[in-house]
């Protein structure tokens, strides 16, 4: 589904979907989870299963029958928001161990380990480096 701008015009600051935190474009969305997908390759040679997660938010806006329509409006308007892609190593009681996320501006890789206190930056070119981060972290 493509939108156009035209859609999307007049719309406020805090729609529904919104909670999920920033948007970013599809292509930053596919170039985020390609690099993801690295990580996720290399923990699975390692025996560690990770899940990655796409948020979309998608709506839709629209007149009701009964009031007046204006001629320079749509009928109707929708928004589609894309979130950043995160991959998630989680630990044998069940707990989410580690988050993996992409820098908005910087592509390198956040990590952010359960029982560390900040995130972690690793180089996008360093996916390796993640793994031993989360292979440390788990004992492994």
């Amino acid at each position: 589904m493509r939108v156009t701008q035209g859609e999307t015009e007049g719309q406020g600051e805090n729609q529904p979907g919104d909670e999920c935190g920033e948007v970013i474009t599809d292509a930053t969305a596919e170039s985020q989870d390609r690099a993801l997908a690295i990580v996720q390759r290399l923990l699975t040679e390692h025996g560690i299963r990770a899940h990655r997660h796409n948020t979309i938010s998608l709506g839709l806006y629209g007149n009701h029958a009964d009031l007046p329509t204006w001629p320079n409006r749509p009928a109707s308007r929708t928004w589609v928001k894309r979130h950043p892609p995160e991959l998630t190593v989680i630990g044998p009681q069940g707990w989410r161990d580690v988050t993996v996320t992409m820098g908005p501006r910087s592509g390198c890789y956040l990590v952010s380990l359960r029982n560390g206190t900040d995130l972690q930056a690793v180089g996008q070119e360093q996916p390796e480096k993640v793994v031993d981060l989360i292979l440390a972290a788990r004992g492994s």
